[in-house]
């Protein structure tokens, strides 16, 4: 339908109240839809919707134009209720290319709407999508609601009289469907046009030509006789308080700039850029008034090797990257673990192993952190459950590490780190006190001297002394220490000792950790177990077990090393225990192997993040069977 008739009266258009929806963005690369799902989310922010959000980025850094590889895809899920996943199948999908409707139309829910830029459905591009037949005219969009819209040509004229040329006009086709969207849920426009002039303050004409492609998608609805339903979904009740839109990577970059005011430490992150972590160097940049200092090294082992520098400085020190990049880092990660040095080791989890699959999530790097190290070296581990979530863990692994002198791993993934969700600001009143009083002298016996690896008798923590104050010089190094002194040993028996202390002290952490909550029936017949990013799916399938008659119960690991001290007997509550996870059943052969409970795996390792109703068919499974 490229050209639709007029509506008789706007005013005979059904208003429908949704409790949720969930739209998917799809184009190619180039199409701007990051940039698009972007914006409908930050306007359903400012409206007070609920909201997750689940971008798919292409791996292939330039996949040819209109080609399967090169799809970028948005998708968000906004409602006027407490949501905990970016949701299961896309009720919208707005399509910009045959490979964006290929590569999508497969996940979108029965009687779905599909909008389509009919523009691109040439031979030419259905062949880059593996077309045979245009798929207007087989017969295998029956059962959607399609719109065929000509959204580039609508967009070209919508400009005609702006001085820019045709390309340059063309690519605000973006904006265009986005302003159809905006209309067809009942969403203002004055958010994105205020963005646009932000953003292209230097080049009003880019500003001028988005907003004009923007306000024509909007009218096109509202004048058009195509759409005769309008949606709304009203405004979520949540906590009082001030919330912003936030993803997990910026929410770390937010957690650790708190973590540096409250301990009173300069923060440095030496980091080297990798896919999906990148943006944590990116966001701390624009900190650097506050007292933060970003290093992008030559490369991940002298990232690691400057951080602990900053370290032994006095700085609170951090590192970022992913699985490839903690293979280069683990002699650096030894090192600091040797000298019992502060040291916050991120890894953003991506598909693996080698580059795998740069751009897509897993939690397959779950063994890597807790043994791929030589020696004996144990770690803290800790886990975010959600985008918001990254801000408290970045501040949780900061406490573990400047009050226990250890290196910790926070160890996050990509659906967390470019997935967004609101946060609520706390107050500052309301962070952990994260003051480090560091060693200075005053309990050094004169006769004996200075001891770097003398212990907190609650902790095993050695002290903090920084380079260069008096009477407290001392060596660092990666050859084994004698106890006390620091001085280099070869000794046996103190070699078994110093491995079993620097255990006993990560063991410690324990104690100032909370322990395992379940949530659920208290008799239940089945424990949904997790960690990390699958929180919401998980949370979201035992709701609705449990609104269906089923007797199950769930609980979650943030802490993964050391274990919560209630973690066994929480577990041995229940006659069954599951647990989904995004590998091939790590977690649970810990689990299995430090208890020896029968916890049943639910691996997928697709780079997808599991959804509510996968968790909800094999709950069902197992309790019916």
């Amino acid at each position: 339908m490229t050209t639709p008739a007029v509506s008789d009266s706007v005013s005979e258009r059904q208003h429908e109240k949704l409790h949720d929806v969930v739209i998917r963005f799809a184009g190619d690369s180039g199409d701007g839809m990051q940039l698009t799902g972007t914006q409908f989310t930050n306007t359903s922010a400012v409206l007070g919707n609920d909201l997750s959000t689940l971008p798919d980025f292409p791996a292939e850094i330039r996949a040819p134009a209109g080609t399967l590889p090169g799809v970028s895809a948005f998708q968000v899920r906004i409602a006027d209720y407490d949501i905990h996943t970016p949701g299961d199948v896309p009720d919208v999908l707005v399509a910009m290319n045959p490979a964006a409707l290929k590569t999508n139309l497969g996940d979108l829910v029965p009687n779905g709407i599909v909008i389509l830029n009919v523009n691109e459905f040439n031979k030419r591009n259905l062949g880059k999508a593996h077309y045979d037949v245009d798929p207007r005219e087989d017969g295998s969009l029956e059962g959607f609601r399609l719109f065929e819209v000509e959204l580039t040509r609508l967009t070209l004229e919508a400009l005609q009289e702006l001085e820019l040329d045709n390309r340059s006009r063309g690519r605000c086709k973006n904006f265009f469907a986005l302003g159809m969207v905006y209309w067809m849920y009942s969403r203002p426009l004055d958010n994105t046009i205020e963005y646009l002039y932000k953003k292209f303050a230097k080049k009003p004409i880019l500003a001028e030509a988005n907003e004009k492609a923007l306000r024509a998608g909007y009218n096109y609805c509202d004048i058009t006789g195509a759409f005769q339903v309008r949606y709304e979904v009203e405004p979520a009740q949540l906590e009082p308080g001030l919330y912003r839109n936030i993803n997990g990577n910026s929410a770390l970059a937010l957690g650790f700039v708190a973590a540096s005011r409250r301990s009173g430490l300069p923060l440095f992150l030496g980091s080297y850029p990798i896919t999906p972590a990148s943006s944590v160097l990116h966001e701390l940049a624009k900190y650097k008034q506050y007292n933060v200092t970003t290093f992008q090294a030559e490369d991940e082992i002298a990232a690691v090797c400057a951080a602990i520098g900053a370290s032994f400085g006095g700085s609170l020190a951090i590192t970022s990257t992913s699985g490839p990049g903690i293979a280069l880092k683990s002699e650096g990660m030894n090192l600091a673990l040797m000298t019992e040095l502060p040291l916050v080791v991120i890894n953003v989890q991506r598909a693996g192993p080698s580059t795998g699959m740069p751009t897509k999530t897993e939690q397959s790097d779950l063994l890597q952190v807790m043994f791929g190290r030589n020696g004996e070296a144990p770690m803290p581990v800790i886990a975010p459950s959600s985008p918001a979530d990254c801000f408290f863990a970045a501040l949780e692994a900061s406490r573990m590490a400047v009050h226990h002198m250890v290196p910790v791993i926070l160890i996050s993934d990509g659906y967390l780190a470019n997935g967004s969700e609101p946060w609520r600001l706390p107050s500052v009143e309301d962070l952990p006190d994260l003051t480090v009083d560091f060693y200075g002298g005053e309990n050094t016996d004169p006769e004996v001297g200075f001891l770097p690896y003398r212990r907190s008798s609650e902790t095993l923590a050695r002290p903090w002394a920084v380079p260069g104050t008096p009477g407290l010089e001392h060596r660092i190094g990666g050859l084994e220490k004698q106890d006390g002194t620091g001085n280099v040993s070869y000794d046996p028996e103190n070699h078994e000792h110093m491995t079993r202390l620097r255990a006993e002290k990560v063991e410690r952490i324990a104690n100032t950790i909370p322990e395992l909550e379940v949530v659920g029936d208290e008799d239940a017949e089945l424990l949904v177990v997790g960690w990390g990013s699958t929180l919401g799916a998980i949370t979201g399938a035992v709701n609705l077990a449990r609104r269906q008659g089923y007797k199950v119960a769930r609980t979650h690991f943030r802490h993964i090393h050391p274990l919560p001290r209630n973690t066994e007997e929480v577990l041995r509550q229940f006659p069954n225990v599951l647990m989904p996870e995004l590998n091939t059943g790590q977690m649970a052969m810990l689990l299995r192997s430090h208890f020896l409970i029968d916890v049943q795996t639910y691996s997928k390792v697709q780079g997808k993040p599991f959804t509510r109703s996968e968790i909800l068919d094999r709950i069902v499974e197992m309790l019916e069977t």
